[in-house]
């Protein structure tokens, strides 16, 4: 199986596919195993990277507290393993967050950056936010705390098919590298330090704020913020979208990141314009989901 050894830590990767790098960051709770729907499709066009950050999946535990830009810094230290002098990147939720101080830290390497269902910093509400979620965490039983995240992360209709909502629960309870409930509240409260409003007026690279208008993790209002504070970003709203839009509107999802990292990869010019946009409605299908 393929690890790395990054930043004092060993971390489980994926590659797939050719062509201009593309890494995949992802968000709170959750592994490689949240691109499920994205490594086929991205891939076709992309040299495609996800992998588990520490604390989650197949990586290592954090014996100690940590912040986002220690996994900024996890990040980056798995492009070196990699040879990725520089690289498309893309981040969802918690994922976004490290994204963005990946961005900062190493503006030179960062081709794009894309930036789904995330948030620029929330001050002392986001750190109240993370030491109650971390607190609540460490009390409840793992089925309880699973179920807590599908019903913030999924779709009202998700939860009217009884069998889709028992074949995700079944996928994550089987889950064979599950993450224990310190290692969540470890990162829950990484996530409620976060803190880059004043500094996102930094960045150049073109950016891409997504953001999902029934989102109940990550309010779709945070999203615009994020998008305001990044000079020339683009944002787009995905209509009915949740925190799991990724894989409950798979299609659409990868339809938009797809539109935004081609006219880059091809062309190499700005974009057309930097005003927000909002996509169709997609059609309802049936679509596996996953916390964040």
């Amino acid at each position: 199986m393929p690890f790395a050894e990054a930043n004092g830590q060993r971390l489980f990767y994926l590659e797939q596919g050719a062509g201009e790098p593309l890494l995949l960051v992802t968000g709170l709770g959750g592994n490689h195993l949240s691109w499920g729907e994205q490594l086929e499709p991205f891939s076709e066009r992309f040299r495609t990277v996800a992998f588990d950050n520490r604390d989650s999946g197949q990586s290592s535990e954090a014996p100690e507290a940590y912040a986002i830009p220690d996994l900024a810094q996890d990040a980056l230290g798995l492009a070196d393993e990699l040879g990725l002098d520089d690289f498309h990147l893309l981040g969802i939720s918690m994922g976004g967050a490290i994204a963005q101080e990946v961005a900062l830290a190493a503006p030179e390497r960062v081709r794009t950056l894309t930036l789904a269902m995330s948030w620029p910093g929330d001050g002392h509400w986001g750190r109240v936010r993370g030491r109650l979620m971390a607190n609540a965490a460490m009390r409840t039983p793992r089925e309880e705390h699973i179920e807590q995240l599908m019903l913030v992360c999924l779709s009202q209709e998700a939860f009217e098919d009884p069998e889709r909502i028992a074949y995700f629960r079944t996928m994550v309870l089987d889950n064979p590298y599950p993450q224990s409930l310190e290692a969540f509240a470890r990162q829950v409260q990484a996530v409620g330090n976060h803190e880059a409003r004043e500094r996102l007026g930094e960045l150049e690279m073109p950016t891409h704020v997504i953001g999902a208008e029934r989102d109940l993790m990550i309010p779709v209002w945070k999203a615009r913020e994020l998008a305001e504070l990044i000079p020339g970003a683009r944002f787009t709203m995905l209509e009915r979208g949740t925190h799991a839009v990724n894989m409950e509107q798979a299609e659409e999802f990868n339809r938009v990141v797809l539109a935004f990292l081609d006219e880059r990869a091809v062309s190499g010019e700005p974009p057309s314009d930097a005003r927000p946009a909002t996509a169709r409605r997609p059609r309802r299908r049936r679509r596996r989901c996953a916390p964040r």
